[in-house]
């Protein structure tokens, strides 16, 4: 919102400067985003006085007249207007001035008579939208010399402020007003509305009919006769100007002025263009049309608001007004609507119809219905000022829904607690009426009762009275201050889904792979490559594209096309997870579809980063991915899984399950080169899919325990094995496991080599003893050490080579 000084000191005498309001106001919640000077273009412009008149010797329309403008010397200057004369007082653009178009005056030669300025009309200097018929004739009152904005008292200092949703009562200069004498301790002081009336009265010449109360809590109307309507005042049409408004005739400036002034929207009807002596407030019918004051036609729906006469529609409520009822240069009655209407209904047909305004502005966000009855006064009055007429009596009105005032408890206990500051009772009895509340004297627990004014809308809690104090107080006074709180250490709540989820997420980013985001929907074709069951499916109901028509079952789907996405894109080494749901058909469920967590992996390219000094060519296998599984249940601190072949799914192979304390928590497998080839896949694809469900459940099973760090080192010894074909690395780890040797505390497999023309393999595992209690010394090992050997030598076909 744009916000005049002059007019804001109109309503409260402030006298500090612009910063130091712009900064005050910023600090009570209302930021001002600028402070800028709308007539900008024209200071330039100064008062002259054409002291002579001349016909140009070489022209029939051009006036050779000679200017003082302040200077030590008369300035010459041509003029083609034909209204200028000697004696008048004029604007006066001189040599260098750049006027609002960008024309910039030079001292030149016109027919061969000298000109060293310009004589402006309104139009020129962007007063007037309209070609001016001539120049701009100033009153008496300017001085010669004196700059142009400061001769006609222009609004040199606007602020641009910043209007959050909830505080509708600052859309006006009254409400920016308030909040400025709150803050300075000043007065606030209403314009005078006082004006004679004459003739019948309102309310029997014009019927009031809402048809819905909800919609229209009150609908209020004057009747104005005899008006002329015409151009208004200079003071009314620049200070339009200056707020960024289009001056239009008196009757309409009359409502825009008070709309800024006091925030509430109204609007003139032409009386005699008003069929029958009623006003209807109802609702659109479906495909009814009214013509807008814009000159568009609109389709209306029936959630649109309308204003009637008798016959037809006239306005579109808190919108726009119809183009069958505007006031005209001969108009000569007005019908002056003051109303409010439910804040939804108009925000909606606003957005509908894509036509704001900033009647429309204000209704979205709510209207003083106590105070509409001075706004309505008071645009009276100006209208009688500008336009003159004659008012009737009495008000033409209809209120189903009557104001009823709001009672909230406030205790000032309750502010300093939730503010962390202490807030005395005094100040918050300060506070609360500098902002028009009336106050109740403190009862024996400590609470008052405190009832809003009618403009606040936006107060409906003790919360939001106890934020105005702090509000007041000023936010950035309150120190950062960690509350209390009050908590047994043994009252932990249970880790949540959302948590879970983020400790795997956390641990993936920590393995170094990059989250894929997919879209829940994937389409039919891209299951049926996968030849996943029909029978599971979720088919959606209204796809977006044949690409999105279902639900996913599995993760792989969205993970193979980002990996497809990725390679099209020149990313080739592909390290992903995505954790997300899946959905599969359940005819027993509310829904008749069953989601589940899971948590996908996938790997694609290279192992190792390109370049130096990282080996070339290997790319990622089985061993990789898991690694990344065994990692992933050693994170949780869940026992070793069982990895087992199968073939359940025919685009995986191999197929490996993953069981860990005899429940299937997932698979691994490497995706077939047909569907890989699907996909663009330039290398062995390999995937993971696990049971979040199930890995929370084992998770959230697993008892903490601790153990005191060794204060012994350790000691190690290699021993490599010839293995033969068909013997796992798990069995010898499960034999060395199964000597329980005492002093035995970990073993490593620390290299495989496989020689040439043999079907077996040498693998070299590294074994770590300690003793807790002492040093161990090298026999004690070394007895020990050929003791385990020799039990996994006894239990496997392995030799020593």
């Amino acid at each position: 919102m744009l916000l005049s000084l002059s007019w804001l000191r109109e309503l409260t005498p402030y006298q500090g400067t612009a910063q130091e309001l712009a900064d005050r106001l910023t600090m009570l919640g209302l930021e001002i985003e600028e402070i800028k000077n709308p007539f900008e273009a024209i200071m330039g412009v100064v008062v002259g006085r054409v002291l002579t008149r001349e016909a140009h010797p070489d022209s029939d329309h051009l006036s050779c007249c000679t200017v003082d403008v302040g200077g030590p010397e008369p300035l010459p200057i041509v003029c083609g207007a034909a209204n200028v004369a000697a004696g008048q007082l004029v604007p006066v653009a001189t040599v260098g001035v750049t006027l609002p178009g960008g024309l910039t005056i030079k001292k030149s030669k016109i027919r061969g008579q000298e000109s060293q300025g310009m004589i402006c009309s309104e139009s020129e200097l962007e007063l007037a939208e309209e070609k001016s018929p001539g120049i701009m004739v100033l009153p008496e009152s300017c001085m010669v010399g004196t700059p142009l904005p400061e001769a006609l008292s222009l609004d040199t200092c606007v602020l641009d402020v910043s209007i959050t949703p909830n505080r509708a009562d600052c859309l006006s200069v009254l409400g920016i007003a308030r909040e400025t004498a709150m803050a300075f301790d000043l007065p606030l002081t209403l314009p005078a509305v006082a004006y004679p009336e004459a003739g019948d009265d309102a309310g029997g010449k014009m019927a009031i009919a809402i048809e819905d109360p909800d919609q229209c809590p009150v609908y209020r109307a004057k009747l104005l006769t005899g008006v002329t309507v015409g151009p208004s005042p200079d003071r009314i049409r620049w200070r339009l100007l200056a707020i960024g408004q289009r001056p239009i005739s008196n009757i309409v400036d009359a409502t825009n002025y008070v709309l800024f002034e006091l925030g509430q929207p109204l609007h003139a009807f032409d009386r005699q263009k008003l069929a029958g002596n009623v006003v209807g407030v109802r609702l659109a019918k479906d495909g009814e049309k009214i013509v807008t004051l814009d000159g568009q036609e609109r389709l209306l729906t029936n959630r649109d608001l309308l204003i009637c006469d008798a016959e037809k529609p006239v306005a579109l409520a808190g919108v726009m007004g119809g183009a069958n009822s505007e006031m005209e240069a001969g108009s000569t009655e007005v019908l002056l609507e003051c109303a409010v209407f439910r804040p939804g209904a108009i925000r909606k047909t606003a957005r509908r119809l894509a036509l704001p305004s900033e009647a429309s502005y204000r209704f979205e966000r709510g209207v003083d219905q106590v105070g509409s009855v001075y706004a309505m006064n008071r645009a009276v009055a100006l209208m009688l000022e500008t336009a003159g007429g004659t008012v009737l009596p009495g008000v033409a009105a209809a209120e189903p829904h009557p104001y009823t005032p709001r009672g909230i408890g406030f205790r000032p206990a309750r502010a300093t607690m939730l503010l962390g500051e202490s807030m005395s009772e005094d100040f918050c009895r300060k506070t609360l009426t500098g902002l028009g509340c009336v106050l109740t004297d403190t009862d024996p627990s400590g609470a008052m009762a405190v009832t809003p004014p009618s403009y606040r809308l936006d107060l409906e809690r003790e919360a939001d009275l106890i934020e105005e104090v702090g509000r007041v107080y000023g936010l950035d006074r309150i120190a950062p201050r960690l509350p209390r709180v009050a908590k047994a250490l043994d009252d932990v709540p249970a880790e949540s889904e959302f948590g879970f989820w983020a400790r795997v997420r956390a641990f993936a980013v920590g393995l170094g792979l990059r989250e894929a985001v997919n879209y829940s929907f994937v389409g039919h074709s891209d299951l049926d490559i996968l030849c996943l069951d029909a029978a599971c499916r979720v088919s959606v109901a209204n796809p977006l594209s044949e690409d999105q028509n279902v639900m996913r079952p599995m993760l792989a789907p969205g993970l193979l096309g980002t990996v497809r996405h990725n390679l099209a894109q020149g990313n080739a080494n592909l390290r992903l997870f995505e954790v997300a749901r899946i959905f599969t058909a359940d005819p027993e469920a509310e829904s008749t579809a069953r989601e589940a967590g899971r948590l996908g992996l996938v790997l694609h390219g290279l192992r190792h980063p390109e370049g130096w000094p990282w080996p070339k060519d290997e790319t990622a296998g089985y061993a990789d991915i898991k690694g990344m599984v065994e990692a992933l249940l050693a994170h949780f601190k869940l026992p070793a899984a069982v990895f087992s072949r199968d073939d359940a799914l025919p685009w995986l192979a191999p197929q490996v399950t993953v069981t860990v304390a005899g429940k299937p928590l997932g698979l691994i497998g490497q995706v077939t080169p047909e569907v890989a080839d699907a996909y663009h896949a330039r290398h062995p694809l390999w995937l993971a899919e696990l049971d979040l469900d199930l890995l929370r459940v084992l998770a959230g099973g697993v008892a903490r325990g601790f153990t005191t760090l060794p204060g012994f080192p350790p000691v190690r010894r290699d021993v490599t094995l010839a293995v033969p074909a068909g013997v796992t690395v798990g069995a010898i780890l499960d034999a060395v496991a199964a000597a329980k040797t005492p002093i035995f505390e970990d073993v490593l497999l620390l290299d495989a080599y496989k020689p040439e023309g043999e079907d077996g393999q040498r693998l070299t595992f590294r074994l770590t003893y300690r003793h807790g209690e002492k040093t161990l010394k090298d026999k004690e090992v070394d007895k020990v050490h050929e003791g385990l050997v020799a039990a996994v030598l006894a239990a496997l076909p392995v030799t020593r080579p």
